[in-house]
């Protein structure tokens, strides 16, 4: 009743603190490579995890802490196994606190303050695998994962073999299916690339190409001609305007232009005096006389 009575009051006082709540509790890892248990070296306990682990999964490491489950200085002994655990390099990925089954008196260590408080504080991913299923100590709250035996603690560490192995053969054959579904698509591929005309007959692509060019080269030149045809029959209309514009056109029709020695052309009798050399120029050449008089049209109205 003693005994009972402190489990319920020290469970109280953890339970205020939050250490068993779930959420701080870890997931435990898929493949474990090393696994620490801490436990009597002699007990049924240790037995039955190897038995159970040998037949789970023999590829990991199992790293056996001894240490006294019960009776006094079991407490020191379990806390120093898990500070060993911690020390060691490289660490565990699980660290399994572990003892057979007893009365509440054989499992009172896992009931004690500090072994609560150090298994909470552990850095390691813990489970406790404490006596029957029936037995249930504040180390099983405590602990990321509670397992009801030994055996069930194995169970839950370590993978099973034969559904890995199963899960390696599914996986396998879903990635050799993959990849000859992968090869197929990129051989059709391929093909489709193969059976384009420029693999096909690659050659008959350039002449196709160069039947191209000389056909543009055609359209070309006709285009330029065609150009050039437009420009002369332009200029020749242009040149035709200015020929009728020409002076020397109205002087191949009979006219002349009558210049002073200076250049200036005679519009007037006032623009030139007697004895003034002028410049007469006709369609075939030029004539040079000399002013003996001037006369103006008043000049003769007055003489009639």
């Amino acid at each position: 009743g003693a005994l009972q009575l402190a489990f319920a009051q020290l469970q109280a006082k953890l339970q205020a603190e939050g250490l068993f709540e779930p959420e701080r509790k870890r997931l435990l890892p898929r493949v474990p490579r090393r696994v620490a248990i801490v436990t009597s070296p002699t007990g049924a306990a240790i037995q039955d995890f190897l038995q159970a682990a040998a037949q789970r999964h023999a590829g990991i490491e199992i790293v056996l802490i001894p240490a006294s489950v019960q009776g006094p200085g079991s407490v020191e002994a379990l806390i120093d196994g898990m500070r060993a655990a911690h020390r060691m390099r490289p660490q565990p990925d699980v660290l399994i606190v572990s003892r057979g089954g007893g009365s509440l008196e054989d499992l009172w260590s896992f009931n004690d303050e500090q072994l609560v408080r150090a298994i909470a504080a552990s850095r390691i991913p813990t489970v406790s695998a404490v006596g029957h299923e029936i037995d249930v100590t504040l180390a099983d709250l405590v602990a990321d994962v509670r397992a009801l035996t030994p055996t069930d603690a194995a169970s839950r560490v370590l993978p099973d073999r034969d559904s890995m192995v199963a899960a390696l053969d599914a996986l396998g054959q879903m990635m050799t299916t993959n990849l000859f579904r992968r090869i197929q698509s990129e051989r059709q591929r391929l093909e489709n690339w193969e059976s384009r005309p420029v693999f096909q007959n690659p050659f008959e692509l350039v002449h196709d190409r160069s039947r191209d060019l000389d056909d543009w080269d055609e359209r070309g030149r006709s285009a330029i001609w065609r150009r050039l045809e437009q420009a002369q029959a332009k200029l020749a209309t242009v040149a035709a305007a200015q020929s009728a514009l020409s002076p020397l056109a109205v002087l191949a029709r009979g006219y002349s232009v009558t210049q002073t020695e200076n250049g200036q052309v005679v519009r007037s009798t006032q623009d030139v005096l007697p004895g003034n050399t002028l410049r007469t120029r006709l369609s075939d050449g030029d004539v040079f006389s000399v002013v003996s008089r001037q006369e103006s049209n008043d000049d003769r109205s007055e003489s009639s």
